[in-house]
């Protein structure tokens, strides 16, 4: 029970990485906070938890929003009293050659995979700075590091979100915050 009396908001957390990541949480004795735009999804995915005897919460969570940032992190505060780790997992691609690449489809992924992680960040800042403690983890991938083909958004995207993590972890430090990220290679999931 690595996590046991801890607190954890997930977004992204309805399918692929981000459940897998709350249905793990649960079993080491987090509480979770399922956050995501798939309510179908989310609320499944929070009700499986709960039917194994851990603690779970589904809130809609649009990572571009700030006031949607705001709601899940008040939610999640209310429900089970803190805010011990933010776990940035939501992100989406969309695979088309550079040539084909619109500005729409470029800012919609920087929407969601970069400026949703800002977003997440900044929302917990204020709990965590005041707890002087806290875990910001957040999910990069294999393709924020080397070139890889598919879509060069969604790895400038990933790139950006590693260099972010560097930046935050060093200025969070002091505040007793850690930072990191991980970068998958290829799972299997809804998004690949």
């Amino acid at each position: 029970m690595r996590l046991q009396g801890k607190v954890a908001l997930i977004s992204g957390g309805a399918r692929g990485i981000g459940a897998a990541t709350a249905r793990l949480f649960a079993k080491e004795g987090a509480k979770v906070c399922i956050g995501d735009i798939l309510l179908e999804d989310g609320n499944k995915t929070a009700q499986e938890i709960l039917s194994k005897g851990h603690q779970a919460l589904f809130v809609k969570l649009d990572v571009t929003q700030p006031n949607d940032w705001a709601r899940a992190v008040s939610q999640t505060l209310d429900q089970f009293g803190g805010l011990d780790i933010l776990v940035n997992n939501a992100g989406i691609q969309i695979a088309k050659p550079l040539e084909e690449m619109t500005l729409e489809i470029w800012n919609q992924v920087m929407a969601v995979n970069i400026t949703g992680v800002f977003l997440g960040t900044k929302a917990v800042l204020e709990t965590m700075k005041k707890n002087r403690r806290g875990s910001i983890v957040n999910i990069s991938s294999i393709s924020g590091i080397v070139g890889i083909s598919g879509s060069a958004p969604y790895a400038a995207s990933k790139g950006a979100v590693r260099v972010l993590t560097k930046y935050s972890a060093i200025q969070l430090a002091k505040y007793g915050i850690r930072v990191n990220s991980i970068h998958p290679g290829v799972v299997e999931t809804p998004l690949t």
